[in-house]
């Protein structure tokens, strides 16, 4: 019986030993996570710091002060009331960026380096803030943020915390004041769009004007031309029509056929009360007189052709005009193939009538200059230079009456 109670007592006894043994082994060994450090008291004193990695610690005599963290932590702090130097409260939120570089001293020179770090930003901060108004506070972030970082840093240095970095997350002005603010932003915004709206009308009539003084000018320039062209177009009609009419040798006869042939459009019109008759329609009638058989009348206006050469060309005319009558059917096709050579010589004098004065065109026009000679019952010669009108043809004309003067000759086609 004694024996039993002895070997229960060892087996207890085992029993209580192991357990102390494993309660020791587990306060003695520690597993410390990287990036961090723990701070070992013994017997209530700073002993030594554990690194990562795995330490051994006195049991009963060691112990665990305090769990660092080394990584770069970031806090965010409530919204704190400010007071601008112009009297006006904002609500400004930070957020402080740091980091612990000496733990020992973030463990014993301050009790709480979180809540530290918190008011000395509130403290600092409301003496930046005070110093300005609140449109500096509003664009100077960068000069409030610069001011806090160094104030924080200095006074964070001897607790072993670095201040990376700090930041206003939020300046928020009072409502009455938000509202002002839109009032200015907003009337600010409307004068810069009046302002643009000004100068984009300016413009748009600046370049209005210089359109139409360009459209002007085109306008002129153009008018100018037209007017040119148009001279010249009638110079050079003037001088195609002169040309036919001195190598057709016009007498006062034609001249009277087409006094003849204006009179109609004189006293065309409704409003024509009173019409002029030219001073020369005297000797004109008298010339289709004369034409006609009768007598023409003297007058002192129409000087007298007195050269040989107009005697002699005016005594050819006589004696062709006084030959027979041709056949109707040969008139008839020989003046076809002259329509068909006038429209091709008036359509090649066309082309060429940029051509320069030719001196042979004009030689017929000089006095004495002796004239060809027509062959009997042919057309005249048409003249040397070819972008002149074609020569007139005289068609014959039916037999003189019997009263004892010549026939009349045909009057040329007008130009």
């Amino acid at each position: 019986m004694p024996e039993d109670v002895t070997l229960n007592f060892g087996i207890v006894l085992a029993i209580v030993l192991a357990i102390v043994v494993l309660i020791v082994i587990g306060k003695s060994v520690r597993i410390v996570p990287q990036a961090q450090t723990w701070l070992v008291e013994r017997l209530g004193r700073y002993s030594h710091s554990f690194e990562a990695g795995l330490h051994l610690l006195i049991p009963f005599v060691d112990r665990v002060r305090a769990q660092v963290d080394l990584r770069e932590q970031v806090v965010s702090f409530p919204p704190q009331p400010v007071i601008t130097s112009d009297n006006l409260v904002v609500s400004i939120d930070t957020v402080i960026y740091f980091q612990v570089t000496d733990p020992k001293s973030a463990v014993y020179e301050i009790a709480n380096y979180i809540v530290g770090i918190e008011q000395l930003t509130v403290t600092t901060l409301r003496n930046v803030i005070g110093s300005m108004d609140l449109e500096q506070t509003l664009t100077s972030r960068d000069q409030i943020n610069g001011q806090l970082r160094g104030v924080l840093d200095e006074a964070t240095g001897r607790w072993g915390i670095r201040v990376n970095r700090v930041e206003l997350k939020a300046i928020d002005p009072p409502a009455s004041v938000q509202g002002s603010m839109e009032q200015q932003m907003r009337a600010e915004r409307d004068r810069r769009a009046a302002i643009l709206t000004a100068e984009g009308v300016k413009q748009s009539q600046i370049l209005t004007a210089e359109g139409e003084k360009q459209a002007s000018i085109l306008r002129a320039e153009g008018a100018a031309q037209s007017r040119i062209l148009e001279a010249e177009g009638e110079a050079r009609a003037i001088l195609q029509v002169f040309d036919a009419i001195h190598a057709g040798d016009a007498d006062p006869k034609l001249l009277a056929y087409q006094y003849l042939q204006k009179l109609p459009e004189i006293a065309n019109g409704t409003s024509s009360k009173l019409w002029l008759v030219p001073t020369e329609f005297t000797a004109a009638l008298g010339a289709i007189t004369a034409g006609l058989g009768g007598t023409a009348p003297t007058s002192p206006a129409a000087p007298a052709d007195g050269s040989e050469a107009a005697a002699a060309r005016r005594r050819e005319r006589l004696s062709f005009e006084s030959s027979g009558l041709r056949d109707p059917a040969e008139a008839l096709a020989e003046a076809r193939r002259e329509a068909e050579a006038a429209t091709a010589d008036a359509t090649t004098a066309g082309q060429r009538s940029g051509r320069p004065f030719d001196p042979d065109a004009a030689r017929g026009q000089q006095p004495g200059f002796p004239a060809a000679q027509p062959p009997a019952h042919a057309a005249p010669a048409a003249p040397p230079y070819q972008s002149q009108a074609p020569a007139p043809t005289y068609q014959p004309q039916p037999p003189a009456q019997d009263d004892g003067q010549p026939p009349a000759p045909p009057a040329p086609p007008a130009p």
